[in-house]
């Protein structure tokens, strides 16, 4: 994945707090979400745009739905 003109902070944010907030580090997180560590560290800082599938890969590896994970990015983004 590479850095994207269309940056997520608050979907990245809110997927850190999620993992960090389930004790998990991102070498857990990123194999279970089918992705690498290096793009799952540029989402969480904002940096990357996931596709659905990624989008949907992180949630599943959080324990929590797609759903879930917007409405934290969005309660960030107020």
């Amino acid at each position: 994945m590479r850095r994207t003109d269309q940056p997520q902070p608050a979907l990245g944010q809110a997927i850190r707090e999620l993992r960090q907030k389930r004790g998990a580090t991102l070498k857990e997180v990123a194999p279970a979400a089918g992705i690498t560590f290096g793009t799952l560290a540029l989402i969480e800082r904002g940096e990357g745009n996931p596709t659905w599938a990624t989008l949907r890969g992180i949630a599943s590896a959080l324990g929590v739905s797609v759903s879930e994970l917007a409405k934290a990015a969005e309660k960030l983004e107020s």
